[in-house]
């Protein structure tokens, strides 16, 4: 990079959730790209997870079969990554669960709410809770990036589940920020708004829906998967070591005038 800055995570090992498409992937490519070793977790998209393992160099990147739908699966993928690199330095819970059909919530039903908090705060728990072990453990600090979204600081109609798991991850950054400062251990959040996904490609590619939402952010469109991924890499690094607690909007300005 010119002028000697240089975003480097080389000796670090990160765990990225969530990580065979969209944001995550793109965190990835670009944490693998600044020198770290990562362990990926995916769900069903075996596939793209081999392709983006193989693209990234399989001596420095594993993808993980997960599923993040409570407390064990979390568990079992902090011990993989242990198994595979011997050490986690940073985290960041990015997977989660959207469901796009519109709710009213006299009829969502105890299903969709529990299954939307399984997957979006219940895993993201003890991914935390984990993760943090070894870090106290291995006394060199850490990082914990979690993504919330704009639902989580202005809410969702029709949507109370997500937007409540949401703003319960920017909860937990604020408390654990405090709590694991004293161990070195930084926790930010990233909120993103609309970003160009497979889980919004539905939406987005209805014309009135998509210009509806256009007219929600203030850039005039969508984000693009790496321009989430590029201030999550920077909380990571030694340019954000006075950051600690911080919600970062990254959002095109959508949470100002939702």
């Amino acid at each position: 990079m010119p002028n000697g800055v240089n975003l480097t995570l080389e000796d670090r090992v990160a765990l990225i959730t969530g990580g065979s498409r969209g944001i995550g992937a793109a965190t990835v490519r670009l944490f693998t790209a600044a020198g770290a070793r990562v362990v990926f977790s995916y769900q069903r998209a075996q596939k793209e997870a081999e392709e983006l393992a193989s693209a990234c160099g399989r001596q420095t990147c594993v993808g993980v079969q997960a599923d993040l739908d409570g407390e064990e699966g979390a568990r079992q993928l902090v011990d993989a990554t242990l198994e595979y690199f011997g050490r986690l330095d940073i985290l960041v819970a990015n997977h989660g669960v959207w469901p796009a059909e519109d709710v009213p919530i006299d009829q969502m039903s105890a299903e969709q709410w529990s299954r939307t908090l399984a997957i979006n705060l219940d895993s993201v728990f003890s991914l935390v809770k984990h993760s943090v072990v070894h870090m106290k453990r291995q006394r060199s600090g850490g990082h914990i990036v979690l993504v919330s979204s704009t639902a989580g600081q202005r809410g969702e109609a029709f949507h109370c589940d997500y937007a409540a798991t949401k703003g319960a991850v920017i909860s937990m950054t604020k408390g654990l920020s405090t709590e694991l400062a004293p161990h070195g251990i930084y926790v930010n959040c990233v909120a993103p708004g609309w970003v160009a996904t497979d889980m919004t490609a539905g939406t987005l590619a209805d014309p009135g829906l998509r210009e509806r939402i256009f007219r929600t952010i203030p850039l005039g469109r969508v984000a693009r998967p790496e321009e989430i991924a590029a201030p999550i890499l920077f909380l990571c690094t030694p340019y954000a070591g006075f950051i600690n607690g911080e919600v970062l909007n990254v959002n095109g300005g959508a949470v100002l005038v939702g």
